[in-house]
């Protein structure tokens, strides 16, 4: 396929594929029409012989080529397939689609601080466990590092310190970017306001910006409530301080923490699902924290 790909991605030979696709044609009709030197066209003939897309014999004094469509069905099949891999529903794709219109509308409103203050978000989801384990993966380091970044984003640090007045720390990069090599996609800061165990927990975010500065401030609330099969968790996200510079971050809110619940939905279902079939809850609930993000980390206190 690479050599196929490069021989097509000649101008000159484009056109000679294009010709013969008409109908086979000698060399010296093909340098006419291409209104091109002979030994030129003879050498990108050769090359696209090379790669499959063409075949020639010899008839007297004369080469005759013709195409070869089977080369070209086999590269339109493929490149159909990534055309389809990429256009799925609901996938990646259409994510990047939906944050760019978001992004777009969010830049033209940007024209001064405190643009987005006020703005207010609302996210509801039932989750499978009870309250106290639900309260885990909202307040422990090694749960929160599973579930708290958007879609293809992994944690690189974090820390959260599950008390009044406590810190919190959430550095995350791309979840391909193994070596760190790649440049920080987000970083935030923010204090714990309110915590009462498997009941409520609020605190304050702020996405910084490159140069350090506060983007806006996000103030969470997160209530937790026992249902017959699990939990119903309901979230109110507010901005306050935002500044212009924070239009491409404030884009991203509903999408990006949408996704984060959706992945702590699917954590919690995995566990329930586990913990349904073992009999035993899972092992690695209690693993150190340090160890699972990498990252020196402060232990959640209650």
């Amino acid at each position: 396929m690479d050599a196929l790909l490069a021989a097509l991605a000649d101008p000159a030979r484009w056109r000679l594929v294009s010709l013969l696709a008409e109908r086979p044609r000698s060399v010296g009709v093909l340098a006419q029409l291409a209104e091109a030197r002979q030994p030129q066209t003879t050498k990108h003939l050769q090359t696209l012989e090379r790669a499959g897309v063409v075949t020639s014999h010899r008839t007297g004094q004369r080469r005759v080529y013709a195409l070869r469509p089977g080369a070209l069905r086999d590269l339109a099949a493929a490149l159909s397939r990534l055309a389809d891999t990429a256009d799925q529903v609901g996938g990646p794709r259409e994510t990047f689609d939906r944050y760019e219109r978001s992004l777009h509308a969010e830049r033209l409103a940007a024209k001064e601080s405190g643009w987005a203050d006020g703005r207010s978000f609302t996210f509801h989801r039932p989750l499978a466990g009870r309250p106290e384990l639900v309260w885990r993966h909202l307040t422990e380091a090694v749960l929160l590092a599973r579930w708290w970044t958007p879609e293809d984003l992994r944690v690189s640090e974090l820390v959260f310190e599950a008390r009044p007045g406590g810190r919190i720390v959430q550095e995350y990069r791309d979840a391909e970017d193994a070596d760190g090599s790649d440049l920080v996609a987000g970083r935030a800061e923010g204090v714990v306001d309110d915590v009462r165990p498997g009941e409520r927990l609020a605190y304050r975010l702020s996405p910084l910006l490159a140069d350090g500065r506060l983007a806006f401030t996000a103030h969470v609330d997160l209530g937790l409530r026992p249902t017959d099969t699990g939990t119903d968790l309901d979230v109110q996200y507010r901005i306050t301080d935002s500044t212009v510079d924070s239009a491409d971050f404030v884009a991203g809110i509903e999408i990006g923490f949408g996704q984060s619940l959706d992945k702590l939905a699917a954590t919690l279902a995995a566990a329930s699902h586990t913990t349904d079939s073992t009999g035993t809850t899972d092992s690695t609930d209690s693993t150190d924290s340090t160890h699972a993000t990498g990252t020196t980390d402060t232990r959640s206190t209650k």
